[in-house]
């Protein structure tokens, strides 16, 4: 790995500062190609011609039990029920699975699935921060995954998906003539507003001062729908593909104008009784802060002095300045050394008088107990600003927000950009009629290979957000362009998709291994089994909760924590009320983020390779490491879902029985005829050692694999 980058670090150095025009196959128009005979299935047919040219002989189909368990933790995240294994097992029908099918997209779990999946992509979190703040879309941001969970239980099209998540608006923002002879903007739906925290989750700031919000906007929207390294232009122009460092700053300009706006939930009542309650809280609480203030104020002094005069001549100076009279740069170094110049409780209790340090924690506790009325709903969202509107756009030096190049103004535009291109209505308006248009040789190709790749676990393009000259070239390019032409031309159903890709013998294939053929296709690129595919964390999760008859399966709401803090942890995150209080719910509302100086996110997440969505992650790492083992042997989760779900079996009647349904709540099969007799000599009659068995099937590599 070390030899490649360096090799690629060289290549680099060597490529002129602007690349030449390349003709990207991935840029080429999706032409649908004849699909070849031989295969009934489309897919199968693309290919098996693969598989005849290479002398490849495909599995099989997999067994009933296995292929319900891949499809329903595939298409739900969740593994299957006893009763939903005994139903497909009865059904003997020839259109059983694709019921079964029809039935996994129709359960509402489905979008938690999905929604996870693009959420990865987009860079959701709902912590994000420096110290001393966290972004200030963080108390509404779970609305932007209930939005996405219904939208795709919905399914609506693609292209609206997208639109809503850009614009507010999954019409787009084109005016379009009425019956009545006037042009007017398609009305938008009320719950597309939700959509727009795709956009407001960028901010760190109120004031988006480190324009994160452009920023990432440009670099996310360009990896996860138009599949390209558009961020490796921000500095200099692309080393590898055709894109320059004016388009980076060009698709900046788009969302420049941007500015973060707290859309009010609530009705006028619970306004008016809002105020009265918080009216009371100040009442009763100022006397006790102000009583704090002249108590520490000695202290707090002393020490802050202490930490000022150790800054840098030149920072001191800002420091003490009135902030009045501060240029707006000063402004942002004052800001910086926030977080050097706070002075904690535990510093200033040091320096105290032990009654003074009495007094003081008599102090906080009474202010403690003065508890705020809960806050308003209320969710924050992106508009444009008049006055941002109106300011140039820069190349800014090394990226650096505080370092625009005055000479260098570049306009509203986009990589690849139309001549044709029609800002009139709006700059994301433009670009957004552009991205969606079905001539977009990008958008429906990208798309459709992000799906496969969670169907199959891998793309056809291995990279699924590098479709430039990095990114190499798709193992079945024919494949591809057919289903990129399928899916545009069935209106974008993203379950159209999901349905045609999973109903093919590629998909249903058996998933164990033939010498043969890995001596031909080691890495199964050409698809003649089906790939061994281990559970993420989320369904992992879900999993072991679900045998234990633990699972709360309610959908939408608050995120929940956790993770533990201690008290100096605790002053950077949100108030009570962000999180919810119910810890056994899908792993999907599991709160993810990060803050330097705190833990946001549970260790099982990040023991089993959850990125915290400071960056999209088009595809999770999979380790093999110590602690996902000791998770599996010793967590708490663990062992409270082996005493769980032994007495669940043990309530089955006899051993027998009960050996039974803890196989088929784990694996999702029952135990064969000599499996049955190792359990059974395991146990020796006591039911007692029903806790062991369930402590060996949460460890079996079955439970944590799909076949």
């Amino acid at each position: 790995m070390t030899l490649r980058i360096f090799s690629l670090v060289l290549f680099a150095a060597a490529l002129p500062a602007q690349p030449p025009k390349l003709k990207l196959w991935s840029l080429q128009p999706v032409t649908p190609p004849a699909v070849p005979a031989g295969a009934p299935h489309p897919v199968d047919a693309f290919v098996g011609v693969q598989h005849q040219a290479k002398g490849l002989r495909p599995n099989g189909p997999a067994d009933k039990l296995t292929l319900l368990r891949r499809a329903t933790f595939d298409l739900t995240g969740l593994p299957p029920t006893r009763a939903e294994q005994d139903a497909f097992l009865a059904d003997n029908s020839p259109a059983a699975y694709e019921k079964l099918l029809d039935r996994l997209m129709a359960d509402e779990q489905h979008g938690v699935r999905y929604a996870r999946h693009w959420l990865d992509v987009l860079r959701y979190a709902d912590m994000d921060g420096n110290d001393g703040g966290v972004m200030p879309a963080s108390g509404s941001i779970w609305r932007w995954r209930d939005w996405m969970i219904q939208a795709l239980n919905d399914d609506i099209p693609y292209d609206q998906f997208v639109r809503a998540q850009i614009l507010g608006n999954r019409h787009g923002g084109r005016p379009t003539l009425t019956v009545f002879g006037t042009r007017a903007r398609a009305e938008a739906m009320p719950q597309d507003q939700f959509a727009l925290g795709f956009l407001s989750r960028a901010a760190l700031t109120g004031n988006d001062r480190d324009q994160d919000i452009a920023i990432q906007a440009v670099e996310t929207i360009s990896s996860a729908f138009l599949g390209m390294t558009v961020a490796c232009a921000k500095c200099h122009d692309h080393r590898f593909d055709p894109i320059k460092q004016s388009d980076y700053y060009a698709m900046k300009a788009l969302f420049d104008p941007l500015a973060l706006r707290t859309v009010p939930l609530a009705t006028p009542e619970q306004i008016y009784a809002y105020g009265k309650a918080v009216e009371a809280y100040r009442r009763r609480k100022e006397p006790v802060d102000q009583a704090i203030e002249k108590l520490i104020a000695p202290y707090h002094e002393k020490l802050y002095a202490e930490r000022v005069s150790m800054l840098p001549p030149d920072v001191r100076a800002i420091v003490l300045k009135p902030e009045r009279k501060r240029t707006e740069a000063e402004q942002k170094i004052a800001d910086d050394y926030f977080p050097v110049l706070r002075i904690d409780p535990p510093k200033m209790k040091a320096i105290m008088p032990a009654e003074v340090v009495k007094a003081y924690d008599a102090l906080l506790k009474e202010q403690r107990e003065i508890k705020a009325p809960a806050g308003l709903e209320s969710h924050v969202i992106v508009e444009e600003d008049a006055a941002r509107l109106q300011r140039p756009t820069y190349i800014l030096t090394s990226g650096d927000p505080a370092k625009p190049e005055k000479d260098k103004p570049v306009a509203p535009g986009f990589p690849f950009q139309p001549a044709d291109t029609d800002f009139r209505y709006g700059r994301r308006e433009g670009f957004v009629d552009w991205l969606t248009d079905k001539e977009n040789p990008l958008f429906a190709r990208v798309a459709v290979n992000r799906v496969w790749q969670w169907h199959f676990g891998q793309g056809l393009q291995k990279s699924p957000s590098d479709f430039g000259l990095l990114g190499g070239r798709p193992t079945h390019p024919q494949l591809l362009d057919y289903l990129a032409s399928e899916f545009t031309r069935h209106n974008f159903s993203m379950k159209w998709l999901h349905r045609f890709l999973m109903t093919s013998a590629a998909y249903r294939r058996d998933s164990r291994p033939v010498a043969a053929n890995q001596k031909i296709d080691p890495a199964n690129d050409l698809l003649w089994r089906f790939r061994l595919q281990r559970l993420e964390a989320e369904p992992l999760w879900d999993a072991i909760l679900s045998s234990a008859g633990e699972l709360d399966r309610t959908i939408g709401g608050k995120s929940f924590q956790i993770v533990k803090t201690d008290s100096k942890q605790s002053i950077f995150l949100p108030k009570d009320g962000t999180f919810a209080a119910r810890k056994n719910r899908r792993a999907a509302y599991m709160t993810r983020g990060y803050i330097p100086s705190t833990e946001v996110m549970a260790h099982f997440l990040q023991s089993f390779d959850v990125d915290d969505g400071r960056t999209p992650c088009p595809v999770r790492t999979q380790t093999v490491t110590a602690p996902q083992a000791l998770f599996s042997m010793n967590d708490p989760l663990i062992e409270d879902a082996t005493a769980k779900l032994a007495s669940r079996a043990q309530k089955a009647g006899e051993l027998p029985a009960a050996v039974q349904l803890a196989y088929r709540e784990t694996i999702g099969r029952p135990p064969s005829p000599a499996e049955l007799d190792r359990a059974l000599s395991y146990l020796g009659g006591d039911a007692a050692k029903l806790k062991g068995l369930a402590w060996l099937l949460y460890n079996l590599d079955e439970f944590l694999f799909v076949r």
